[in-house]
């Protein structure tokens, strides 16, 4: 078995509209890949669940513009490759991957950068709403995604 660390994951943006969750996911799932940290480069593989953050529309509101910007989100857990990892820096490592990734495909959409941290456990199986979309990254390192799914 591989020596890894497993970080359960937080990550949240605006999109743009017309952005589609399944691309959110494959966004990020691509950019958890192949993590870099100062110049060393490790692998990752990253599974959860993408959903939108809609406001609540309570009665007599009208539900937000369909030219608005959107809140994604994603719990789940991203398991990298090594043991000697901090949680603090990989979380840096794959909040510039995500950035990177998300500014590539979206451009300056007026947002704020998406935010990534580190959370518990309990909350990815808690808040992830049942009805979200599971992503998985693909062709990743096999034990990564063996050691991560035992925690779906």
């Amino acid at each position: 078995m591989l020596d890894s660390l497993i970080v359960p994951l937080f990550v949240t943006t605006d999109l743009p509209p017309g952005a589609e969750l399944a691309e959110f996911g494959a966004l990020l799932t691509d950019a958890a890949r192949s993590l870099d940290h100062g110049g060393v480069r490790y692998d990752g593989f990253l599974a959860g669940k993408v959903f939108w953050l809609d406001r609540p529309v309570m009665p007599g509101q009208r539900p937000a513009a369909s030219t608005e910007l959107r809140f994604a989100a994603m719990l789940g857990y991203l398991a990298v490759s090594g043991g000697d990892h901090e949680v603090r820096s990989v979380v840096a490592d794959v909040r510039r991957a995500v950035v990177a990734a998300i500014t590539a495909r979206y451009g300056a959409s007026g947002a704020p950068a998406p935010a990534v941290f580190a959370i518990r456990e309990r909350d990815v199986r808690e808040r992830t709403p049942e009805a979200a979309l599971f992503i998985d990254t693909r062709d990743a390192v096999p034990d990564l995604a063996t050691a991560t799914r035992a925690y779906l």
